[in-house]
C-alpha cells in the first residue's frame, strides 16, 4: 500500500506514552523487527495536535531513533514521519487502519503561534 509523508512542521507533538518494545506475537512476546534491518521496533504514544485538531497516535521507530532526554508530557519531534493505510481479515472480520512510522523520536519544542 501506499506511504504518506506527513508535514509536521506545524504541528504539536507530545510524549504521551514512554517508547515500549513493539508486540510482534503476544503470545510468545515475540518482538517486532524491522523487514529490512532486523532491528528491534518500538512504538511511542503521541498527542498529534495540528489547526486546532488532535489525535492519539502509536508511532513505531527503530530501537536505535530513541533518543535520551524523552519525557512524557513533553514536546517530541518524529522526523521522518510517514503513514500507511492497512487492512486484513482477521476471524472472519476485516479489518483496517492507519500505521504511523517515524525514523526516530527526539525532544522537540512547542510550536509558536504566529503574531497576526
Amino acid at each position: 500500500m501506499r506511504v504518506i509523508r506527513i508535514d509536521a512542521s506545524t504541528a504539536t507533538i507530545l510524549l504521551t506514552e514512554a517508547p515500549a518494545p513493539k508486540v510482534r506475537d503476544r503470545q510468545t512476546g515475540e518482538i517486532a523487527k524491522d523487514t529490512v534491518s532486523g532491528e528491534a521496533l518500538m512504538t511511542v504514544g503521541v498527542v498529534y495536535i495540528d489547526e486546532g485538531e488532535s489525535s492519539l497516535i502509536q508511532v513505531t521507530i527503530p530501537e536505535s531513533g530513541v533518543t535520551d532526554g524523552l519525557a512524557v508530557g513533553a514536546p517530541v519531534s518524529l522526523p521522518g514521519l510517514v503513514a500507511r493505510p492497512w487492512q486484513s481479515v482477521f476471524n472472519g472480520q476485516q479489518r483496517h487502519g492507519i500505521a504511523y512510522r517515524a525514523t526516530a523520536v527526539m525532544p522537540g519544542e512547542f510550536q509558536m503561534a504566529q503574531a497576526g
